[in-house]
């Protein structure tokens, strides 16, 4: 039988792994750490349509055969698990949509719940994880351009570029539903998740159409595993054991300094881009 699938895409530093361990408290939840399976269905996807053989297929019979292997990809990297509803989380999804909803079996299949959080704290976060880890570790960037990321005002400017962690959460965001896909949406923002989480969860239940499950906000055990020294940095996917209130973080992380500058002063104006969203369709934890 195949499984109810799932995406969690969105800003980084927004939530995601908490809220993978938090649905993974249901028995009849799996979820994942950051998956690679839609990178590696796309390049199989990009493969097939380079390969002389497949060209010279009827096209028909061609893009038949290629949704039947995608398909059965998607549905083999959970077949290990006898869970009926599995998530995957990659932050990739919110650019194939369309592909996505073909291996879902059709748009009115297709549920992705976008985590957010105010920018200037995504922002704070990865400057204290910069921070924790600068003095026996290079992040990549730094790699890239040492100069420029020597100052606060610099990594900023890294971060949100649009090749970058920051900058390539808020495009795939607003490209998404620039492209039409707002309806198959629903934004879990990070401040109402951890301020109030059994409202935050419920609506996430009422969007996916899912039979309600006590949750315990008070021992999230972490089931999500992953090295983050693969990413550059440490820490960067452990969350705490009990969900409490996080109060903004962007103004004790960052000098008064900062803030005249006009780099942060752009931030400011799209801080909480989702919420000009907020009174479309299915938006009822905004």
């Amino acid at each position: 039988m195949n499984k109810k699938i799932y995406f969690v895409s969105g800003l980084p530093r927004s939530g995601s792994t908490l809220l993978m361990n938090v649905l993974g408290q249901n028995p009849d939840f799996y979820v994942t750490p950051t998956s690679g399976i839609r990178s590696t269905i796309l390049g199989v996807r990009n493969s097939w349509d380079q390969n002389p053989s497949f060209r010279s297929w009827p096209k028909v019979q061609s893009d038949t055969v290629k949704k039947n292997v995608l398909t059965a990809m998607l549905q083999a990297s959970f077949s290990h698990t006898e869970r009926p509803v599995c998530f995957d989380k990659s932050r990739g999804w919110l650019d194939n949509l369309e592909m996505a909803s073909v291996l879902v079996g059709g748009r009115e299949n297709l549920k992705v719940l976008v985590t957010v959080r105010d920018m200037r704290d995504v922002l704070a976060s990865f400057e204290k994880v910069y921070r924790s880890n600068s003095a026996m570790t290079q992040s990549p960037q730094e790699v890239g351009d040492p100069i420029k990321f020597k100052t606060a005002v610099g990594r900023i400017s890294t971060w949100i570029d649009v090749n970058q962690p920051v900058g390539q959460g808020f495009n795939s965001i607003n490209d998404a539903v620039v492209r039409g896909w707002l309806d198959c949406l629903h934004f879990v923002e990070y401040e109402k998740m951890t301020q109030d989480p059994a409202s935050c969860i419920d609506g996430i239940y009422r969007f996916l159409q899912q039979p309600g499950f006590v949750h315990d906000f008070t021992r999230v055990e972490q089931i999500t595993r992953e090295d983050d020294r693969a990413y550059g940095f440490d820490y960067l996917h452990s969350i705490r054991a009990q969900i409490s209130p996080q109060p903004p973080q962007w103004s004790r992380v960052y000098s008064q300094n900062i803030f005249e500058d006009p780099i942060w002063k752009d931030i400011e104006k799209i801080s909480q881009f989702w919420r000009q969203w907020a009174s479309a369709p299915a938006r009822d934890n905004l």
